[in-house]
């Protein structure tokens, strides 16, 4: 009394359909909820040395590495940031050139530049010494 079994040669791939359209649409519901937000920056053009102006009216702002503020070498308490911007923006036309260490913090650079845009500067470089 011999009994045989047959054998399964072929493999379900039902589950496994399943498993993969439930996945796509996961994804299809959460890729609308990753797009994030930046910053607006518009990226330089290249000029040519004739296009620059002979004497550009920049305001040149330093940040130290210990993220102190230095106008024509003179320090700038980060409370009188704003007020010393206000009163020398309109001396400088051209806008402001952040100069800063390769050790100075990101939040001491976006803080400067959050005062400068509330100044009413509204161009603004930045530049590492």
């Amino acid at each position: 009394m011999s009994r045989e079994r047959e054998t399964f040669n072929e493999i379900n791939i039902t589950p496994l359909t399943d498993i993969f359209l439930v996945l796509l649409i996961i994804m299809m519901v959460i890729a609308p909820l990753l797009d994030q937000q930046g910053l607006n920056l518009t990226v330089p053009e290249n000029v040519d040395a004739e296009q620059i102006q002979k004497d550009p009216k920049i305001l040149t702002v330093n940040v130290s590495a210990d993220d102190r503020y230095y106008i024509d070498g003179e320090e700038i308490l980060p409370e009188q940031l704003e007020a010393t911007l206000k009163t020398q923006a309109p001396d400088y036309p051209d806008g402001m050139m952040i100069e800063t260490d390769g050790e100075s913090t990101h939040g001491a650079i976006v803080r400067l530049m959050d005062n400068a845009r509330n100044s009413g500067i509204t161009s603004i470089s930045v530049s590492e010494i």
